[in-house]
């Protein structure tokens, strides 16, 4: 196994963090296309796929694992980049959704190319850092999330994510998982139905237990629906109905990117029904791992997926990466992935031939895999 230990010290030094702010550098990409216009305003998107899959190429694997028991107090340089993102990209959103109707060498199909590229930033950076932050247990963290979430309209994703994925990934329950031979086209609409009612439901189950209606004031739905209407409103006052126009556009982009992924991070997999409803625990084989190091630089590590699950609790620095005879391995980095998602017969050449190997492998005795594949097993209880 060529997985290593990486030394508590190393962890600890500002310069280990320092490739993880990678994302600040589409700050300046942004404005870049802003203010040239024409054919910049694509930049974004060039740089955060084509760019990131050239440097992955370039780069390699990054293999080493910090020790998880490590002193979480050391890890300041590596939290803080999620911490000011937030006001970083609220600066960014608005101040362009301000500027935008005001600009005259910027035409409309170049604005539409404009938000395509702020909608890549927030899901791909933004989604990704309130995904890291609503792990985690200040509160200071949990309010941070929320406010990106809502700067996307995609508020409910933090109760879907820790109430309903994380518990029942890879089983008929859970809506992200997607299945074997389903193709993004038919995953997308699916997910966008079932996800808004999941969490509702999740959040009302919850409060039920407590003998509250899920109408109560603790239902975390009002402080989304509020954050949500703050922001459309700002959008609004800022930019007119173009500047609402506008960021709709990069919400409605920066969902996509973050269904995208998630297609990515389990196509397939599933858990073992042991019957009556009960399924195996989760472990580090039932998600894709990539080890590529530039992507996981700019998603914060996001591609040790199969360490997330199993342990969820992980902050990103010392999330672990896996060797393919512990976890299942994707052929490239997201950026590759997500491109090639897009193209069901590309992913299905790419990705069908690892999902059989991958049963063979762990699950030799299970011959009939029809239930799984249609998600017709039970319910988890």
């Amino acid at each position: 196994m060529s997985i290593h230990a990486v030394p508590d010290q190393k962890i600890r030094n500002p310069l280990r963090a320092l490739p993880f702010w990678s994302s600040l550098t589409m700050v300046p990409v942004i404005w870049t296309s802003a203010v040239l216009g024409g054919w910049w305003v694509l930049a974004v998107p060039v740089y955060a796929w084509a760019a990131y899959a050239v440097l992955d190429a370039a780069a390699g694997l990054e293999e080493g694992n910090a020790d998880p028991l490590m002193d979480r107090s050391g890890l300041g340089w590596y939290r803080a980049i999620t911490l000011m993102w937030a006001p970083i990209q609220a600066a960014t959103l608005f101040s362009l959704i301000w500027y935008v109707p005001r600009a005259d060498h910027l035409g409309g199909w170049e604005a539409l190319g404009l938000f395509f590229g702020v909608g890549v930033i927030c899901g791909t950076i933004g989604i990704n850092y309130s995904h890291e932050l609503m792990h985690q247990k200040p509160r200071l963290d949990r309010w941070l999330a929320d406010i990106l979430l809502a700067m996307v309209l995609y508020s409910h994703f933090r109760s879907e994510h820790l109430l309903v994925h994380h518990r029942y990934v890879a089983t008929p329950r859970d809506p992200v998982t997607a299945r074997y031979n389903e193709g993004f086209h038919r995953f997308y609409p699916r997910v966008l139905r079932q996800c808004w009612h999941s969490a509702w439901a999740a959040e009302g189950a919850m409060l039920a237990r407590k003998g509250l209606s899920r109408w109560h004031r603790s239902n975390p739905f009002w402080r989304y629906w509020a954050l949500q209407f703050v922001f459309l409103a700002l959008a609004f006052g800022l930019g007119g109905g173009l500047g609402l126009a506008l960021f709709l556009v990069q919400a409605g982009v920066a969902i996509w990117q973050l269904e995208l992924v998630n297609y990515v991070e389990h196509y397939g997999l599933t858990r073992r029904h042991l019957g009556d409803g009960k399924y195996e625990p989760v472990r580090p084989h039932h998600s894709w791992n990539s080890a590529q190091k530039a992507s996981n630089w700019l998603l914060i590590n996001l591609q040790r997926h199969s360490d997330h699950h199993y342990k969820p609790d992980r902050p990103f620095p010392l999330l672990q990466t896996y060797s393919a005879d512990e976890a299942p391995q994707l052929p490239a980095g997201y950026p590759v992935m997500t491109a090639a998602a897009m193209i069901p017969p590309l992913w299905r050449r790419m990705m069908n031939p690892r999902v059989r190997a991958w049963r063979r492998t762990w699950y030799p005795d299970i011959e009939d895999w029809t239930p799984y594949k249609q998600g017709t097993n039970p319910l988890p209880r």
